[in-house]
């Protein structure tokens, strides 16, 4: 008998492992997580969730890839092109803006969204009941919010004068229904456009005890991925700050007054089982999530 027989056997044997392994790896779904840090990972952990309930387990039926642009939305739509170089199954996009780079970004890849402003006005899909491209997902009410969060803050500190808002460009749906609660109230509207993370740090270095009265939070993806360093600045000053998210109340922001980011993130797992299983994007409605609920931090109140 070839004394190299039984040592050419094992070398076959664990190529043909390496093979098989290499083969179910390649077969396990690659999800592209796409946003831009923060309070969007309340999101993820939902989405997280959802997913295990619905029996997909991470690591053996599907697998993340998550790229945290840390408030940099150039960094997000790199990241984008990116992820369909890698040929992931799909991508989930965090916020309008986020989607849209994406989108605008890709070609192929189908898209998940979890956006606080309406889609459709926004110009991902057709409508709500018709998606037709390749991107569908959750609406959830944020946007159409503004005039309420801002009065809310007006109950919770009736001497409000002079708020502070931070927005991508200042224009936009958001902004506007700030400018006309803010007259409504008898409040200044303080506008400072910031385009990026950079930008919104030297912002807030600039920010002086006095200048203003309270920080109120416009739609801005920007702002959400970096929104702890407002209420670290904020409460520094003795700030009053109104958000949209309520784990940032748990992290010493005064309020917030909008939906749970944990469900709306649950919610979007159904829409990736499906498109793993095969379903177009267009053939998935998009949902909307109404749920609302004020939360204040007491601690932070005193």
């Amino acid at each position: 008998m070839n004394s190299k027989l039984p040592y050419l056997l094992s070398v076959l044997l664990l190529a043909w492992i390496h093979i098989a392994e290499a083969q179910q790896t390649k077969k396990v779904p690659h999800i592209g997580l796409v946003h831009l840090g923060g309070s969007y990972y309340p999101i993820i952990a939902g989405l997280r969730s959802g997913l295990r309930e619905l029996g997909l387990e991470e690591g053996k039926q599907f697998v993340f890839e998550n790229h945290d642009a840390k408030g940099d939305v150039k960094v997000a739509e790199a990241s984008a092109r990116d992820l369909e170089r890698e040929r992931v199954s799909l991508i989930y996009a965090l916020s309008a803006r986020v989607a849209k780079l994406v989108e605008q970004a890709t070609v192929n890849v189908p898209i998940v969204f979890c956006v606080a402003s309406d889609p459709v006005t926004y110009g991902l899909v057709e409508s709500f009941a018709r998606p037709e491209g390749r991107l569908t997902g959750i609406h959830y009410l944020g946007t159409d919010l503004t005039a309420k969060r801002l009065e809310i803050l007006k109950e919770i500190v009736p001497k409000l004068h002079r708020v502070i808002t931070y927005c991508y460009g200042c224009g936009g749906v958001a902004i506007k229904l700030a400018r006309e609660a803010a007259r409504q109230l008898g409040i200044k509207l303080v506008e400072q456009s910031v385009t990026s993370s950079g930008e919104l740090q030297k912002a807030l270095e600039t920010l002086r005890a006095g200048d203003v009265d309270a920080y109120f939070y416009t739609t801005n993806a920007i702002v959400a991925g970096q929104a702890q360093l407002i209420v670290n600045k904020a409460n520094t000053l003795g700030l009053a700050t109104m958000f949209h998210e309520e784990t940032l109340v748990a992290n010493g922001a005064l309020a917030s007054y909008g939906v749970d980011f944990n469900e709306v993130g649950r919610l979007s797992a159904r829409y990736i089982q499906r498109i793993l299983a095969g379903t177009k994007p267009k053939d998935l409605p998009v949902q909307s999530y109404h749920r609302l609920s004020l939360v204040i931090n007491l601690k932070t109140a005193k």
